[in-house]
């Protein structure tokens, strides 16, 4: 049987999106996706459970109806949900009038037969009018046959928790369209793994997050105990979200990630926590949040007033950040951990909010202040920061009566509407938050006492400035020519690191200056030298030889996954490995070199569960399943087949014939001026239709390749993928150091080639040349 992959499911989830579009904005319809996810997923596991209870009955001698009585039991279903008829997949399928009514009902009795599941999906209305009318039958017949498509077992995937990661791709999707409505159920995941890489949550734990969203810093938690040898399901999560919706979303989260004992509660955190503890505050070990920015508050009626030892902010002028943060704070356990993600604001802002910060660090809670670029969150545009406290004497004696700044805020990669952090600028921050060091430019510890004298100040750049240098001019080189060395030796570490040698560009002038190498005549021949240069190539063929042992020497962990299913050790056997053998090389710091290897498996790491669960030939067939619903969904139109690495290493020959096919049609085309019409219009139409006939076979040529595959050659052609991915990532990293060497080249060209005598030089022939023609034109005497 064919195995649902996660590609496919997710095309398959957007595409139900797609359906509603138009109709109402995306904070509006996800409801409509979850709903409906949901409802499919529960029947569809139901169903396998009343299966397997019908057969074991009729096994056991019991006749059909003495079976089908025992699967209607609801007590029968302890470890998973009941669902009664009128939420079946059977029924609702065959809903063709009044379907929303039928849809809210399914959901009402789903409710209403599954404790667990209290007040998660009576919010959910099929009914609710989008602008002065209801959703018609017509698109929500449409959104059941969509998902009438595919059936959520979980046999029926590619991995297990494949409905989980689906489910996160989903919400990660709603939040780009919803804009600043994102911002209220989804942090950014790149800043999710920070902030838990930071607290390093570890099984036995409690972990809590005060404003929970859709849940994913407490499923990355249990992801990290879990990646780092633990046992997540020894971890204990919590959380509390104000929003009815939002909490709904991260109950179905936990719920379709296969954690069912989270305790995730509904209510205002500031006015009425609600996890208490024998009538007091619950404490945890790690609190990790990021609370909706600059919100009022209310103290009416506001429940364990004592968590806010340090004073209350104002209740209007959007200043509640810092009562969550106090909020943080009063339920850490004795060697408590937390981080929040909080607006710059509060930093500096005086008033009540001063008089709070000088408490916090007075009482030595206050460990690190980490800066972010700006444009990370959904939501707004300004920079963030996240602040990193201990509960009172927890801190190691390292750290106690400081507290460390790390300004982030320059480093990130510009997307298309928003920043992202890559896995070498959380690898950087991590590296810098765990040595507690002084780091030129980027991080600074700093004594309490430093921070009384600047007023409780914790302005990043006041203690961590990362304001770039001013450019240096030398004046005599602008003057006479020549490259500084100064600032040629000021750049040395860039220029060694690629193995750039002086000679390559430059030549002696004299004890402080170079000249160019008078064989460059034009700015274009810098980058061809530098990329032609000796030392450069020793350089990047070190790396690439060092990458291909390491390689050959750790495939063997892939090779052996399918049977020693240990996917976390091999993650870490890997990582580790791969930046301690390329990191020597110098070429790359040990940052970029972590984040070629973590953003290489992160991107690959549901394919190697499908491994793990499917074995190599499995993973192939999930592969072109996934290629062949692919072009089914968008009728063949789906992406050149050249750039696929499957297609290309299959059916070579078939992409030979294509190409050859494009180029016949494309030559006769060129020669309809030359040749007779008729005859060439003849000729094109029949190479048209066989080069349509030709694609036709695409999918059974791909099929044929496959089955030709051995187990062997199956494995062969994964790994060889594998490599390929992770040879192009550090490639890209080689590539972008080296057009940094190039440019600082390219830099010194355009500010010394030319020299102000050069131009006093022009200036003077091109004003005898004018005097010339003037005088031709018989203009001498003006």
């Amino acid at each position: 049987m064919k195995k649902l992959t996660l590609p496919q499911l997710e095309h398959h989830l957007f595409a139900a999106a797609d359906i509603l579009r138009g109709k109402m904005d995306a904070s509006e319809f996800k409801e409509y996706i979850f709903g409906m996810l949901f409802l499919k997923r529960c029947s569809d596991v139901f169903d396998e459970e009343y299966e397997r209870i019908i057969k074991a009955n009729l096994a056991k001698g019991r006749t059909q109806e003495q079976a089908t009585k025992r699967a209607e039991d609801q007590a029968r279903y302890a470890k998973s949900f009941f669902v009664p008829k009128a939420a079946r997949w059977e029924k609702i399928k065959h809903a063709h009038r009044h379907i929303g009514n039928e849809l809210n009902k399914a959901l009402s009795a789903l409710e209403r037969d599954n404790r667990s599941l209290e007040g998660v999906l009576g919010h959910i209305d099929f009914l609710r009018k989008a602008g002065k009318t209801k959703m018609p039958d017509r698109k929500l017949r449409d959104l059941i046959n969509h998902f009438n498509k595919y059936r959520l077992r979980n046999a029926d995937f590619e991995f297990p928790d494949l409905i989980g990661a689906a489910y996160e791709y989903l919400i990660g999707q709603f939040a780009d369209s919803a804009g600043k409505k994102g911002g209220e159920f989804y942090t950014p995941r790149d800043v999710v793994r920070l902030m838990v890489r930071i607290l390093k949550p570890q099984e036995g734990m409690r972990v809590y997050d005060p404003c929970v969203g859709s849940g994913g810093m407490l499923i990355h938690s249990k992801q990290y105990v879990e990646e780092h040898g633990g046992n997540p399901f020894n971890l204990s999560l919590y959380g509390q979200d104000n929003n009815g919706g939002v909490w709904s979303m991260c109950k179905m989260n936990m719920i379709l990630h296969g954690i069912a004992g989270a305790n995730i509660q509904n209510d205002d955190v500031l006015a009425s926590p609600l996890h208490l503890d024998g009538g007091e505050l619950m404490r945890f070990d790690r609190v990790i949040t990021n609370p909706p920015f600059s919100q009022n508050y209310s103290k009416d009626g506001i429940k364990f007033t004592e968590r806010f030892r340090y004073g209350f902010c104002p209740e209007n002028g959007k200043k509640g950040d810092l009562m969550f943060l106090q909020h943080m704070l009063a339920v850490l356990r004795t060697n408590g951990m937390m981080a929040t993600v909080m607006p710059h604001g509060v930093l500096f802002r005086g008033g009540a909010e001063k008089e709070i910060r000088k408490g916090v660090i007075e009482d030595d809670l206050l460990d690190a202040v980490i800066g972010f670029p700006p444009n990370l969150f959904y939501g707004t545009g300004i920079p963030a920061c996240v602040l990193v406290c201990r509960a009172k004497d927890a801190k190691p004696d390292k750290r106690k009566d400081k507290i460390l700044f790390i300004n982030g805020d320059a480093e990130f990669h510009a997307g298309r509407a928003q920043n992202y952090l890559r896995p070498e600028h959380i690898e950087k921050i991590t590296s810098a938050f765990d040595a507690f060091e002084d780091i030129p430019g980027y991080a600074a510890v700093v004594s309490r006492d430093e921070i009384k004298s600047n007023d409780w100040n914790l302005n990043i750049r006041r203690y961590a400035d990362n304001a770039p240098p001013p450019e240096p001019q030398d004046v005599r080189a602008h003057l006479l020519g020549g490259i500084p060395k100064a600032e040629v030796k000021a750049k040395k570490e860039l220029l060694d690191a690629h193995g750039l040698k002086i000679s390559t560009i430059f030549m002696e002038r004299d004890a402080d200056y170079y000249d160019f190498d008078p064989t460059l005549t034009e700015r274009g021949d810098i980058k061809k030298r530098i990329e032609a240069g000796k030392g450069i190539q020793l350089k990047e063929t070190k790396l690439k030889n060092r990458f291909d042992r390491w390689w050959e020497k750790h495939k063997q962990s892939l090779i052996d996954l399918p049977e020693t299913k240990n996917l976390m050790e091999v993650r870490t056997d890997l990582l580790e490995a791969f930046i301690s053998v390329i990191t020597p090389v110098g070429l790359l710091d040990r940052f970029k070199i972590a984040g070629v290897i973590a953003t290489w498996w992160n991107e690959n790491k549901f394919d190697l569960k499908t491994l793990i669960a499917q074995g190599f030939g499995g993973l192939v067939d999930g592969w072109i399943d996934t290629i062949e619903a692919t072009m089914d969904e968008n009728k063949g139109n789906h992406f050149d087949l050249a750039d696929d690495p499957l297609v290309v290493r299959l059916i070579p020959d078939y992409l030979d014939e294509l190409e050859q096919a494009r180029q016949d049609i494309v030559r006769m085309e060129q020669g309809k001026e030359t040749q007779p019409y008729v005859k060439t219009s003849g000729l094109l139409k029949e190479a048209r239709k066989q080069l349509k006939e030709l694609q036709k076979k695409f999918i059974k040529r791909l099929h044929e390749a496959r089955d030709a595959l051995s187990d062997d050659d199956s494995r062969d052609l994964v790994l060889d993928i594998l490599n390929e991915k992770l040879a192009g990532h550090l490639e890209s990293y080689v590539s972008s150091h080296r057009q940094e060497v190039i440019a600082s080249v390219e830099n010194w060209w355009d500010k010394y080639r030319v020299t102000l005598r050069d131009i006093e030089g022009e200036r003077k022939v091109a004003t005898k040349n004018l005097a010339e023609v003037t005088v031709r034109l018989g203009y001498d005497d003006v």
